[in-house]
């Protein structure tokens, strides 16, 4: 029988897609925080020294993971730009092949909808 994936589990699998993607974009890894609602999961620089935050939030498809909370956003803004750093969201979503509502199992396949990573302006609204 099959295991079906923890929220823990669920948020690391998304940390992998996403490591994957920045490090493929060339970024430098500073930290690292996979706990759940612990921000940011990603702290990055680029190639000319510029600081990243980097906020990984993984949903249960049909929901859409290119949303986030724009109240709690503005206030992790203000972090950032306290820290002169750059926020950057991955949303992403997962599900089960065979149907909403049944759960992602571990090591079976699953459905995967990223958009890549979104730049959040840091000026406050």
């Amino acid at each position: 029988m099959s295991k079906a994936l923890t929220e823990q589990e669920l948020h690391n699998l998304a940390m992998n897609h996403v490591g994957k993607d920045l490090e493929q974009q060339g970024f430098e890894f500073i930290a690292v925080n996979s706990k759940l609602k612990k921000h940011p999961q990603f702290v990055c620089i680029d190639k000319k020294n510029q600081y990243y935050f980097v906020i990984v939030r993984v949903v249960i498809l049909p929901d859409n993971p290119n949303n986030y909370d724009v109240v709690w956003m503005e206030s992790f803004k203000k972090h950032a730009e306290e820290k002169n750093a750059k926020v950057l969201y991955a949303g992403v979503g997962l599900g089960n092949l065979n149907g909403k509502h049944l759960p992602i199992y571990l090591n079976e396949e699953y459905l995967l909808e990223y958009n890549g990573i979104q730049v959040i302006e840091t000026n406050l609204n």
